[in-house]
């Protein structure tokens, strides 16, 4: 093994504590890099940026995004601890790009596992559930901005709120019939002010009060519970608007997302969509032909 690495090593178990498999998991990533440039008639110690972004675009297609994170940090750690040896006068990886993650995709239900989760609720014998879906389901409100919704925002069977967001925003959400109707017993309630009460009526319905109803629906539903969260209600909400035809910009205002950046993660929903009408209405599609 190179002695900068091996002494890179020793410093993270000796000074950091750093755990055997951690160790083991560095040593390989520094040893596939010391092979690499020696490939570039490079030691370790002494590769330059161009070197180590070649070895990084290596990586790509062979490794998994995860693991190219690893190896990067371990890559860091190594140059770092470089030149407070005195081996080396600069850090080369303070230059150095790492892969940027693909962003997540929305995980969210279909129409007909929506129908089943609000059927569940909807055969709840108290109210509450009901109601807290179907306006869940027809607005895409953060949980938050759910239980904080006062009794008084849906007196007179109001079809639209206007809810306090993130920074403090507000925006204009409608309220879908089925949900006002899921609303109107909780109006005739002893007037604690909240929709949505916890257990004493004087705060409203806690985080964990409302995800444990849920997982009790979804399983009601049978659906599995790991699943359903509110926030996958709010996703399935915007994919489902988008599947049927609502623009971007209209479900950023919904949704009340500062940057439509943050709304584009459901273009995927869009994609489908337009694979789904060349499958169908293409003049070269088996689909089309067969139709």
């Amino acid at each position: 093994m190179n002695r900068h690495i091996e002494a890179y090593l020793e410093m993270q178990a000796a000074e950091r504590g750093a755990a055997r498999n951690t160790l083991l998991a560095y040593a390989a990533d520094l040893a596939e890099l010391a092979a690499f440039t020696a490939k570039n008639g490079q030691a370790p110690e002494a590769a330059d940026l161009e070197t180590l972004s070649a070895y990084l675009r290596s990586l790509h297609g062979q490794v998994s995004p995860r693991t190219t994170a690893r190896r990067l940090s371990a890559l860091r750690g190594f140059y770092r601890f470089l030149p407070r040896e005195g081996v080396r006068a600069d850090d080369p990886t303070l230059l150095l790009e790492g892969p940027r993650p693909l962003p997540s995709l929305p995980k969210y239900l279909s129409e007909a596992e929506v129908d089943a989760l609000l059927a569940a609720a909807a055969s709840r014998p108290a109210p509450f559930a009901r109601a807290a879906l179907e306006i869940l389901y027809s607005t895409g409100l953060r949980v938050s901005e759910l239980l904080g919704l006062r009794q008084h925002q849906l007196a007179g069977g109001a079809a639209t709120l206007i809810v306090k967001g993130k920074g403090s925003k507000e925006r204009m959400v409608l309220l879908s019939r089925a949900a006002r109707e899921a609303a109107a017993p909780l109006l005739g309630q002893p007037p604690t002010g909240w929709l949505f009460p916890g257990r004493d009526g004087r705060r409203a319905m806690t985080r964990q009060g409302f995800g444990l109803m849920l997982k009790q629906v979804a399983l009601a539903a049978e659906l599995d519970p790991a699943r359903v969260s509110p926030h996958v209600v709010r996703h399935s909400f915007a994919s489902h608007m988008l599947a049927r035809g609502a623009d971007l910009r209209s479900l950023q205002v919904l949704l009340g997302h500062a940057d439509l950046a943050t709304t584009q993660i459901y273009t995927h929903v869009l994609t489908e969509r337009l694979q789904e009408l060349v499958r169908l209405h293409h003049p070269l599609s088996q689909d089309a032909r067969r139709g």
